[in-house]
């Protein structure tokens, strides 16, 4: 639909009956933080929600990892649900949350609704019939409604106790991982533009270092986590590198991890890294450089290195008084224009699911199912969404429009494959080999002695 046309239709009719009803009372008021009926939300489809569902006096227990802050915005989001169908949602948030979850099940006391921090976990209790399978149609929708639609469906459908395949959840909030973060100011005064494929990006790269400056800073250092950083450079490399089937193979290792489509992919981040020209303070650098510290190289002056690769949250790190959109941008870390694969996404986001079929579980999911719900997570700037529905006018700053249309521009998407591979492997081995790499330990060995880790614990 036109955005104008959306438009129009937040200011018709049916938004004075729904502002009549949820400003019916002022408690229902006081509970919702963008008033009814204003500002660029799907108030229609909102509209066509309440009508359709009545729960009132039913309470609905969700449980989640969120706390603080991030928890607030889930309830501000929650209170819209309430108000549109009388129900008592109440979020329960927890930093233990994947053990408690875990205990819920056992004791049967788990809540009615669980927010995953990411799939692998609801994998595990779809197995075991403790989640409630979502209605035939649900892949589809995923296929019409997001953004590389298809992706999203297979990250959300799991084999049940039968061995049956179905969608047991929805995902709400993403980050993006596949990002280049760099100063405007910098490209502008040396006369570089934003490459467009990972063929534009190297010959970017060969310039600011012929130029006499240093494209890249890159810091693994992250206390007992040193090396994650790299893991999502090898990460992004295979998805650009080869087809999503190779990159779901390696992740669930039926391709071993030396495959030689493995060892490519470090060869492909050795191109970067193991250059001392490219790199500020080298290989070795790499190794020995906080993460959290890395990127403030770009703010430098004059700049220690012009560009750097990292997460849509790193901003958290940046120097005080560095603004996104203005002291610092960032472009999508882009495929090769010779593979072409398309334009894959990294990165991470959460899957909600239904512990039973009460009718006001499967409503609550519904409820996500609406372009509303995901637009006012985002104008709280909790997170992005893949939906296509949801208006981008509706994100809280121009920085995080921009980053969600990286997002809905992608033809895949796949979770950070770190996260899904066992302990030992994702948050151990491949970290470590990491290290050995850009200490010079050859790509072959790094990924012989990873596989051979996971070997010995199948």
């Amino acid at each position: 639909m036109p955005r104008s046309t959306q438009s129009a239709r937040t200011a018709s009719a049916p938004v004075l009956c729904l502002t009549a009803l949820l400003l019916g009372s002022a408690a229902q008021a006081n509970d919702l933080i963008f008033t009814p009926g204003e500002g660029p939300f799907s108030w229609d489809a909102y509209e066509a929600f309440a009508a359709a569902h009545d729960f009132s006096g039913q309470a609905l227990r969700i449980g989640g990892a969120s706390t603080g802050e991030d928890k607030t915005k889930l309830d501000n989001m929650i209170a819209y649900f309430n108000a549109a169908t009388g129900a008592n949602a109440v979020l329960s948030g927890s930093e233990s949350f994947e053990q408690d979850i875990v205990i819920g099940f056992q004791a049967n006391s788990a809540p009615d609704i669980a927010m995953f921090p990411q799939p692998g976990l609801a994998r595990d209790m779809a197995a075991t019939g403790n989640l409630a399978a979502l209605p035939e149609g649900t892949a589809d929708w995923y296929r019409d409604t997001f953004a590389a639609g298809q992706s999203w469906a297979d990250l959300a459908s799991f084999n049940g106790p039968d061995g049956t395949e179905a969608v047991y959840g929805i995902f709400f909030g993403v980050d993006v991982k596949s990002l280049v973060w760099y100063v405007p100011e910098n490209f502008e005064e040396n006369g570089y533009g934003i490459p467009q494929s990972m063929e534009e990006l190297k010959a970017l790269t060969e310039t600011i270092a012929d130029d006499g400056l240093t494209p890249w800073c890159i810091g693994f250092a992250s206390g007992a986590a040193t090396g994650w950083p790299g893991t999502d450079w090898i990460e992004d490399l295979m998805l650009r590198l080869h087809p999503v089937e190779v990159y779901d193979d390696w992740v669930s290792n039926d391709m071993p991890f030396d495959d030689p489509r493995v060892i490519e992919a470090f060869e492909a981040f050795g191109w970067f890294a193991l250059n001392d020209a490219f790199v500020a303070g080298g290989p070795s650098g790499v190794a020995s450089t906080d993460f959290r510290d890395s990127p403030n190289g770009l703010f430098n002056f004059p700049p220690d290195c012009l560009m750097h690769k990292q997460a849509s949250f790193i901003p958290t790190f940046f120097n005080a008084g560095i603004s996104v959109g203005e002291d610092v941008d960032f472009f999508y870390f882009p495929a090769y224009e010779s593979r072409d694969l398309g334009t894959p996404i990294m990165g991470s986001g959460g899957l909600v699911s239904a512990t039973n079929e009460r009718d006001v579980s499967m409503g609550f999911l519904e409820f996500l199912k609406t372009p509303f719900a995901h637009e006012v997570a985002i104008a709280q700037a909790q997170f992005l969404t893949a939906h296509l529905g949801a208006n981008p006018d509706a994100y809280a700053s121009g920085s995080q429009r921009a980053l969600g249309e990286i997002l809905t521009d992608a033809t895949t998407f796949r979770f950070d494959g770190s996260d899904l591979m066992p302990g030992e492997i994702g948050t151990s081995a491949f970290w470590t080999g990491m290290v050995d790499f850009v200490t010079g330990t050859p790509a072959e060995t790094v990924t012989r002695n990873i596989q051979s880790r996971w070997s010995q614990i199948r």
